[in-house]
């Protein structure tokens, strides 16, 4: 783990982009916090705070989270000791509004934002990405058919269970994700290019060329 001064970053990219893949590994290097969406929902789940009561109730009713509602789960995260020496948001901000919401955090919380990183993929290559993946219906193991392939044609590596596609992960379905994604938080890209707060990174390749670049990228960004 490299010791370096604050890394407060935000993660862009479509779905498929490999964002918690390569924020995995920046934690492993830089030793800051991945944050997601999804992780922060469930925390809040777990603690049975006030606040997460609040996120169950949504929940359960069906209901997406409100911006407000991930505003005050966002400043709640953001606030907590192991963000002091930087943080990676990945799922937060999608929109222009969320993008604003999270300046007011952060001028409350004293904090300046070192860089948004963004992993710039084609629709093409994310539609391949994604729909090449394949599932253990009984483990929920992943694999790829093209990164990841399973040792025995179609079959699990530890049970032997045939592997299936998931709805979520079939062509249609992801040009459908990527669409959204276009329309929602693509316009973020704008916002922080015209702010010089944004660097652009060719996440086409291997991962491990991605993090090679990535994190020189943050050497830089920390000296």
């Amino acid at each position: 783990m490299i010791s370096v001064k604050s890394l407060n970053l935000i993660f862009l990219g479509p779905p498929g982009a490999g964002k918690g893949t390569v924020a995995k590994d920046v934690v492993e290097r830089f030793g800051v916090p991945h944050i997601s969406t999804g992780d922060m929902l469930r925390d809040a789940v777990s603690a049975g705070s006030a606040l997460g009561k609040k996120v169950q109730s949504v929940m359960e009713s069906g209901q997406l989270v409100s911006d407000d509602l991930l505003y005050d789960l966002v400043e709640d995260r953001l606030s907590k000791k192991d963000c002091m020496n930087g943080f990676i948001l990945d799922g937060f901000p999608r929109n222009v509004k969320q993008a604003n919401d999270l300046d007011k955090i952060l001028n409350e919380l004293n904090l300046n934002l070192s860089a948004v990183v963004f992993l710039d993929v084609s629709e093409e290559e994310v539609v391949n990405r994604i729909s090449s993946r394949r599932v253990c219906p009984k483990c929920s193991k992943v694999y790829n058919l093209i990164s990841l392939k399973p040792k025995n044609d179609m079959l699990c590596d530890d049970d032997g269970i045939e592997l299936i596609q998931r709805e979520d992960d079939k062509p249609d379905t992801v040009r459908e994700r990527y669409r959204i994604y276009v329309e929602k938080t693509a316009p973020l890209v704008k916002l922080y290019t015209n702010r010089n707060q944004i660097v652009t990174i060719d996440a086409s390749g291997p991962v491990d060329k991605v993090d090679e670049i990535v994190f020189n990228t943050l050497d830089e960004l920390s000296q």
